[in-house]
């Protein structure tokens, strides 16, 4: 399983979001430092969960990274992530 689909499988199973897309953009980081050859190692979440409800942007970062930590302390470099509510997703709409 690539690193993206463990990712979304993670982020499914911990935080049952009605929408989750996971971008892999380790390609705008070759050559940088942590980036792993191959790529896999840069990736940008966006992740709308009803559980986010009445959580500030640090806490719902916080509630993704322990769901990844892992992830985060192995193969991912970087994780960009934004985090919304149902009712933020429909508002930005």
């Amino acid at each position: 399983m690539s690193v993206s689909e463990t990712i979304r499988n993670k982020l499914i199973q911990s935080l049952q979001p009605e929408r989750v897309e996971v971008i892999d953009e380790s390609h705008l980081h070759a050559g940088h430092a942590g980036a792993r050859e191959g790529g896999e190692s840069h990736f940008r979440v966006f992740i709308v969960s009803a559980k986010f409800e009445g959580a500030s942007r640090v806490t719902r970062q916080r509630m993704v990274n322990a769901a990844l930590r892992k992830e985060l302390a192995g193969p991912v470099h970087a994780l960009a992530m934004k985090t919304l509510t149902p009712v933020e997703a429909e508002q930005e709409d």
